[in-house]
């Protein structure tokens, strides 16, 4: 079981109130199980008194997706500073002295 933060605890006890299942209120709170998306889902549900469980349910999906673009990115990011570094500095001399060492057997 995914441990669930403070704001995704929160974010069920909202769920709870507005009187949606809680089989639907644990799914919901099982992928919104950060601080970071429980907020997001909060925020989006403050605008609105009470939604159908369908459009609760594609705001999961679109903040999930919305979540997955920015890790993706941030990795994508790290990739490129790796590369321009390796541009920059060409590879550790101490990797490259392994590799020509005489003790290399092919």
């Amino acid at each position: 079981m995914k441990n669930r933060s403070e704001k995704s605890l929160e974010l069920f006890k909202i769920l709870k109130e507005r009187g949606y299942p809680e089989a639907f209120c644990y799914e919901v709170t099982y992928n919104l199980n950060t601080d970071w998306t429980a907020q997001r889902m909060i925020g989006y549900l403050s605008h609105y008194k009470k939604l159908p469980m369908e459009e609760v349910a594609d705001e999961v999906l679109a903040i999930l997706s919305h979540r997955n673009q920015i890790i993706q990115k941030k990795n994508l990011e790290d990739i490129n500073a790796r590369w321009n570094q390796y541009l920059n500095e060409g590879f550790d001399e101490d990797i490259d002295a392994e590799r020509n060492s005489d003790n290399v057997i092919f």
